[in-house]
């Protein structure tokens, strides 16, 4: 452990001892299993570092090109390009440096690079970063603290700087009901060799990510001021391509990079079109596809005129809805079922809908459907009030069904965190930090939360009884969390009879839950 210059008293020092002896009993017992998923986790970061460097040196490789062929243009934004890749090489040399002093303190002078003999030593990490004569593992927090303020600012995307600056992070690390820890002392501290060296490569490539991040922002500013024509086109925008009968087309015929003091004449067929800044508009008199074409001509400077055509199509047709569920292809009883209903070409203020089995209102630009009795249909009518007279537009039917089951799962974290659905290992700290169980629909249509009324958990003894315990409504019951606090590692045990109510108020039965304890 890092040292203080605080007095400790003879009792705290015994107790310090005795926390040492008791993680070096600890580290005797580290699962071969867990070092050589460390060294995969290494070996996959050590490549995914040479895949990144290799992109960052083609990006800063465009941006040399760029400075030599303009440098008056790119010269500035490949010189802070220059800084970012020197000082990001520096701190990934000086990382490396705190690697290699780390293996030899674990393997002696005759540690090869690359290969780890003693990669469950728990004590060489804190030697060589805690120690507080060289303060290694200080000046490193120190130096990514420097370069996360230096490269960060650059990258213009706001979501990007956020990750870059939640990576290179140094904060204290703080445990429940104990007090903080220093960045260094929580990443280094009694930490097996191989953990460590996997947590400096990390860091490495968390550097290498936030200088190819930088290196993209510097390129895209040597071109973020420029504005391009190579050619010039005529284009026809309409406001709409379908009409309902009865309306107006409306479109504007434009130039590209028109000059405004200099307006194109503007023909439909062999018809000029008066000067209105280029909107044709003609009223619709029946339904179908209507085709129209027609050319620009521009006077330039020397006295030339030149043509360039256009043509286009719009579609009128009989007025029509569209009603569709915004979260599924069915209404599901006793919840609001967001619905969007529209009519092309009618404002939403002009349009109006009834339904049949429940209750339909408008909230803001949407709807909401509450249907009634599952199994039988609901039929949405809508109307739409088009040049000052109500029209009815159509009808569309849906089926109505009942609410699906949830599923149930422990909430991990102070509810805050994931959801655990069973049937994969969950620590033991997480079992006793839980208090109840929930319940929800959380695919990809649905997320709605149910009321947990009660349930039983099953745990088996020694002798294969299985010994039940009723819950507290939602939550454990003092016997529950004193059976959980009985299973070791490997252990495994059924929640069942779960009894929920949603929404809808239908109580109802679900499936059984298997939690391993890991």
């Amino acid at each position: 452990m890092a040292q203080t210059g605080t007095r400790m008293s003879p009792r705290q020092k015994m107790i310090n001892l005795m926390y040492i002896v008791l993680t070096a009993m600890l580290a005797l017992n580290v699962s071969s299993d867990v070092l050589d998923g460390f060294t995969q986790v290494e070996d996959g970061l050590q490549k995914s570092n040479v895949n990144v460097s290799r992109s960052n040196d083609a990006v800063f490789a465009t941006l040399a090109a760029a400075a030599e062929q303009n440098p008056e243009k790119a010269g500035h934004w490949h010189q802070k390009a220059q800084v970012v890749r020197d000082d990001s090489q520096q701190l990934i040399n000086m990382i490396d440096s705190l690697k290699w002093e780390i293996v030899v303190q674990a393997d002696g002078k005759n540690a090869r690079p690359g290969v780890i003999d003693n990669r469950e030593d728990t004590e060489a990490a804190s030697v060589v970063m805690l120690n507080p004569v060289t303060n290694h593992g200080q000046q490193l927090r120190q130096e990514l603290d420097r370069y996360r303020a230096f490269v960060a600012p650059m990258v213009t995307d706001s979501t990007k700087r956020s990750s870059i600056y939640a990576a290179l992070t140094t904060e204290p690390f703080q445990r429940k009901g104990m007090t903080g820890q220093s960045w260094e002392e929580s990443k280094f501290e009694n930490q097996p060799v191989v953990a460590a060296i996997t947590l400096l490569t990390k860091l490495q490539n968390d550097i290498r990510y936030a200088e190819g991040e930088a290196l993209n922002s510097l390129l895209s500013n040597v071109d973020a001021g420029d504005v391009r024509v190579n050619e010039i086109n005529a284009f026809v925008i309409p406001q709409s391509r379908y009409v309902m009968r009865g309306g107006q087309y409306t479109a504007n015929i434009v130039l590209a990079a028109v000059d405004t003091t200099a307006r194109p004449s503007i023909f439909i067929g062999d018809k000029q079109l008066p000067d209105n800044n280029g909107i044709y508009q003609i009223t619709t008199t029946s339904s179908g596809t209507y085709d129209y074409s027609g050319h620009l001509e521009v006077t330039h400077g020397d006295g030339t005129v030149t043509r360039h055509p256009f043509s286009s199509s719009y579609v009128v047709m009989d007025p029509a809805a569209t009603v569709s569920a915004t979260m599924m292809n069915v209404l599901y009883a006793g919840i609001d079922n967001p619905i969007s209903i529209s009519v092309p070409g009618v404002p939403q203020q002009s349009v109006s809908a009834t339904m049949t089995n429940g209750s339909l209102t408008r909230q803001g630009d949407g709807w909401v459907a509450r249907p009634g009795k599952p199994g039988d249909e609901a039929v949405i009518a809508v109307s739409a009030t088009i040049d000052g007279r109500p029209q009815q537009v159509s009808s569309y039917t849906f089926r109505v069904r009942r609410l699906p089951d949830p599923t149930p799962y422990l909430a991990l974290g102070s509810g805050q965190g994931d959801r655990y659905k069973g049937g994969k290992p969950i620590t033991k700290a997480q079992l006793l930090d839980t208090k109840s169980l929930s319940a929800a629909i959380d695919d990809d249509m649905l997320d709605i939360d149910f009321k947990v009324l009660g349930f039983e958990t099953v745990i088996f003894d020694a002798m294969g009884n299985a010994i039940p315990e009723v819950s507290d409504g939602a939550n454990f019951s003092s016997r529950q969390q004193a059976s959980f606090k009985r299973l070791s590692r490997g252990k495994r045990f059924y929640i069942s009879r779960i009894r929920a109510m949603g929404p809808d108020n239908v109580e109802r039965t679900l499936s059984p839950m298997e939690v391993i304890v890991n």
